[in-house]
């Protein structure tokens, strides 16, 4: 019996707004651990600081996530851009052309 394999066609990425999203991400881990700071000491008294720590760290995780996709979202307009100028200088095609003999 012939094993059987499934072939599907990979789905297109998500594009969206990336940026917003990793910053609403970003705010919400930074308001989490600002809202368990006042209750230190309780999580203290649990052994339950590691909840205040992770979000700590999920905040300063989303800021080098901003600094990367910010950058990312900056080189994708510019290759888009140096595309849309190439594929503008190729219809446009030489200044100067006339046929020859004219």
């Amino acid at each position: 019996m012939a094993k059987w394999t499934a072939q599907h066609e990979a789905p297109e990425p998500l594009e969206g707004p990336i940026v917003g999203t990793v910053m609403g991400g970003t705010i919400l881990w930074f308001a989490l651990f600002v809202v368990q700071l006042p209750f230190y000491g309780w999580f203290a008294d649990r052994d339950l600081l590691w909840w205040v720590w992770t979000c700590a760290a999920g905040g300063v995780l989303g800021l080098i996530g901003l600094w990367y996709v910010r950058g990312r979202d900056a080189a994708l307009k510019r290759h888009a851009l140096a595309l849309a100028a190439r594929d503008e200088d190729d219809q446009a095609g030489p200044a100067n052309s006339s046929p020859a003999g004219v």
